[in-house]
């Protein structure tokens, strides 16, 4: 929460905006603004659509105001809630539990949903409308919430920047995001490595992990992979203090998801084929 509290402090806001300024100016840090929006973009599309069955039930004058306020609230508290995820990522072990959630979410990504309407209700009122719309956000959210937290890795400006373009885009483009998701569903398995990456990249820079992974590849282990990348000409990378134990756990997020999620994405289809020939 310290970070909420320096956000706040008028003292510090003149700091925290030269730290965007800063921050903007990398090519980095669009990159990763990027992966923000990717990664709201693949997992919040059930929640634009709980949007807009909340707010179906309102006066036309009124929907656009829910959807509106409803979203707005939504974006607040999604950024204090990321902001909690990311601070408490510092502690050990506590990367290596949200990389390990996060391959299961992003393994989850691949895997077919039913459609359940019925469990959203249509408010009556506008008010209505946005407590239902704050509360399903808060409710479905906590996959977000862990993907983005990790790929803004600690930056207060890529954390709110990135969530402040990508929800409003998500609510006023459910449908065509949706539609363009059925049609290509290559983006999604592309996310679903995007989240593995990122995954293996958090666990391997958990307090507790990182040392000992270092440990690891600084011996021979790190020399036989070394040994191997030159004799495909390659540089060594891992020996001699690179960040190898990194990539490797990265490209190694990146399998397991997807075999994983291709398993579970087998085993779903199969199951919902039994349902439809039962019925």
């Amino acid at each position: 929460m310290n970070w909420l509290w320096q956000v706040l402090d008028p003292a510090n806001i003149g700091a925290f905006f030269t730290q965007f300024q800063s921050e903007m100016a990398q090519p980095a840090f669009w990159v990763a603004v990027g992966k923000i929006i990717w990664i709201n973009v693949l997992l919040s599309g059930d929640n634009a659509l709980v949007i807009a069955l909340a707010c179906r039930g309102l006066e036309a004058r009124q929907r656009l105001w829910g959807m509106i306020l409803g979203a707005g609230a939504a974006v607040i508290l999604r950024i204090i809630f990321t902001g909690i995820v990311a601070s408490l990522m510092a502690l050990p072990y506590l990367k290596l539990v949200g990389g390990l959630a996060l391959v299961l979410i992003a393994a989850k990504l691949l895997v077919p949903e039913q459609d359940d309407d019925d469990g959203v209700h249509a408010a009556s009122h506008l008010w209505a409308a946005v407590q239902i719309v704050v509360v399903a956000d808060i409710v479905m959210s906590l996959d977000n919430v862990i993907a983005v937290a990790a790929a803004a890795s600690g930056s207060v400006p890529l954390l709110v920047l990135g969530l402040a373009i990508s929800i409003p885009l998500i609510v006023a483009g459910a449908a065509l995001i949706m539609a363009l998701l059925n049609r290509l569903p290559i983006l999604v398995w592309a996310g679903a490595a995007l989240l593995g990456w990122i995954a293996g990249d958090v666990i391997a820079t958990d307090p507790a992990v990182d040392p000992k992974l270092n440990a690891l590849f600084a011996g021979t282990f790190g020399a036989s992979l070394d040994s191997l990348l030159a004799s495909f000409g390659m540089a060594p990378h891992f020996a001699n203090g690179g960040d190898g134990g990194e990539l490797i756990l990265a490209v190694l997020g990146v399998v397991v998801v997807l075999v994983a999620g291709s398993i579970w994405r087998k085993h779903a289809l199969q199951n919902a084929g039994q349902s439809a020939n039962a019925a």
